[in-house]
């Protein structure tokens, strides 16, 4: 029903930034939420932060001051603008999409944080 295609990781230095995106397509309703997730090599997966079609945002403590996330309903998309990296950061990132008890995953995308 829903796809989600994530882009925008890559490598980069302790201290600097990234932006990930991700583009729903398929049967997309409101109301919804999208937001991101991480996984990090032999770790639970946590929950980043999330946003609401209504843009009512939420975030985890980890990350509170140093992220961002933010959509346009229009392109039904979601960004996670990321500052201030850390190596505790590196991870793989997932892209949700919640809609009508619903969850759809992406398939994930590297981000890697050097010291």
């Amino acid at each position: 029903q829903v796809q989600l295609v994530e882009s925008g990781g890559g490598l980069v230095q302790a201290g600097g930034s990234l932006r990930l995106s991700c583009a729903a397509s398929g049967s997309i309703f409101s109301p919804n939420a999208m937001g991101w997730y991480r996984q990090a090599p032999g770790e639970q997966r946590e929950l980043v932060a999330t946003i609401s079609s209504s843009g009512s945002t939420n975030y985890a403590d980890s990350v509170k001051g140093r992220f961002t996330v933010s959509r346009d309903n229009a392109k039904n998309t979601v960004y996670l603008r990321m500052n201030s990296l850390k190596p505790e950061d590196t991870a793989v990132y997932y892209c949700v999409h919640y809609q009508r008890r619903s969850y759809y995953w992406g398939q994930g995308t590297q981000v890697t944080v050097s010291s």
